[in-house]
């Protein structure tokens, strides 16, 4: 399963948004205006030739989402998990108000009108959206400002919500009941949460702020941080599992749940500053030699 994360702030960075510092989570590179519905930003990037695999789910912190996003990203075929807050608070709803529904009954006090789907050829409509954006005709972004213009929405975009909310309410049952589906959303939210800082660190020059004042001076920017970042995971990827290899054949006990939590976005071995070397060793096609644990740290690469 592929997973896509998106976080809500002031720039688009390779499917994540940022305020001021860059980061990247090694998709496409774009650079837009700060929007509180970054998810639909997210939906064009992968749309995008150079998005790479697509991928099945998409997370988001809880300012990301709408309901006719929910409804939108439902048609395009992703499962939409946006993490939630203020749970208590949460707006539940059902298709039949007479229903008993036990203790849920004052949390699903909305109503979702079927009709409204149907009438009018909305759905038929929905559905030509969507392949719109499959066939790049229209951005996501630019369908979400289409359908909900001035503040006010469309009687399409209110169709689209009323189905959004359907998946809606299916997200946030399952978010409070089961315990896996909230802990796979956060470890979602957590692992590229590395990645972001691995950028800050490398990007440390100038305040690790964007300085080009046009976009694609900043997307050039992004790409080659993307690129490093990149090199770095794919580096350490390679000596963590030398590492894990030599300890097992060492006879340390390495324990499987302690592998799950490594992390490829380790940094204390990289020497950001001062001189680089760009001479690659002549290893004969191997690996550098690994560390002595019991030498210390020694020189950083």
């Amino acid at each position: 399963m592929s997973i896509l994360y998106s976080e809500c702030s002031h720039r688009c960075v390779g499917g994540t948004l940022v305020r001021r510092r860059p980061v990247s989570v090694g998709l496409a590179s774009k650079v837009v205006s700060g929007t509180p519905r970054d998810s639909l930003h997210i939906v064009d990037l992968i749309y995008r030739q150079d998005g790479g695999r697509r991928p099945e789910v998409i997370v988001s912190d809880t300012g990301s989402y709408s309901d006719i996003a929910f409804g939108l990203l439902q048609l395009l075929g992703f499962a939409y998990r946006p993490e939630l807050a203020d749970l208590p608070d949460a707006k539940l709803w059902r298709i039949d108000l007479a229903a008993d529904h036990g203790p849920l009954n004052a949390a699903a006090r909305g109503r979702i009108d079927l009709q409204r789907i149907r009438q009018r050829q909305h759905y038929p409509d929905m559905l030509r959206l969507v392949a719109s954006i499959h066939t790049g005709a229209v951005s996501a972004h630019d369908v979400i400002r289409m359908l909900s213009s001035g503040g006010k929405t469309t009687q399409l975009g209110d169709a689209l919500a009323h189905y959004g909310r359907i998946f809606k309410t299916l997200h946030i049952l399952v978010y409070v009941h089961d315990e896996t589906y909230r802990r796979q959303i956060k470890g979602i939210r957590n692992l590229p949460e590395g990645r972001h800082d691995l950028g800050r660190h490398v990007f440390h020059g100038s305040k690790g702020e964007l300085r080009q004042h046009y976009q694609e001076g900043m997307e050039d920017q992004l790409g080659a941080l993307g690129l490093v970042l990149n090199c770095i995971t794919l580096w350490n990827t390679v000596y963590l599992d030398a590492a894990l290899t030599q300890l097992r054949a060492d006879g340390y006990p390495v324990l499987e749940e302690d592998v799950a939590r490594l992390s490829v976005y380790i940094r204390r071995h990289l020497n950001v500053e001062g001189r680089h070397s760009f001479q690659l060793p002549d290893l004969a096609g191997a690996r550098r030699p690994l560390r002595d644990p019991d030498a210390g740290d020694g020189d950083q690469a």
